[in-house]
């Protein structure tokens, strides 16, 4: 019955641990989800019209291609993303360069409230 015990606990441990390896992978994937979107095609109800990436990397095309981070793809229509490319996240919130959570007070500054 202990080794039946045991192993069970095991296996959870080794599951556990491939579910924390494809999060931490995926989390730290080196090129962010992007694609090329005619910038000039928005729809309300469909979202950005998805491109061939040539339109994004010439400047000699007649589409205005935009790279397009994040988002949903549906069929040949992007939503729900952003022009602006996601920056890589730090380690820290420290330290230079870094721009973590601050948990300062009432103003959350740097510098002291003198009196």
């Amino acid at each position: 019955m202990a080794d039946a015990r045991r192993q069970l606990r095991s296996g959870t441990v080794v599951l556990g641990g491939m579910g924390l390896l494809a999060a931490a992978l995926t989390a730290c994937s080196s090129d962010p989800d992007k694609r090329c979107v005619d910038r000039d095609s928005y729809n309300l109800a469909k979202g950005y019209k998805v491109v061939a990436d040539k339109n994004c990397s010439s400047t000699k095309s007649s589409v205005h291609g935009t790279w397009y981070y994040g988002g949903n793809k549906k069929g040949d229509w992007a939503d729900g993303g952003s022009f602006t490319k996601p920056r890589k996240a730090s380690g820290g919130s420290g330290g230079s360069g870094g721009h973590g959570v601050s948990r300062g007070g009432f103003g959350g500054g740097k510098g002291s409230s003198g009196g």
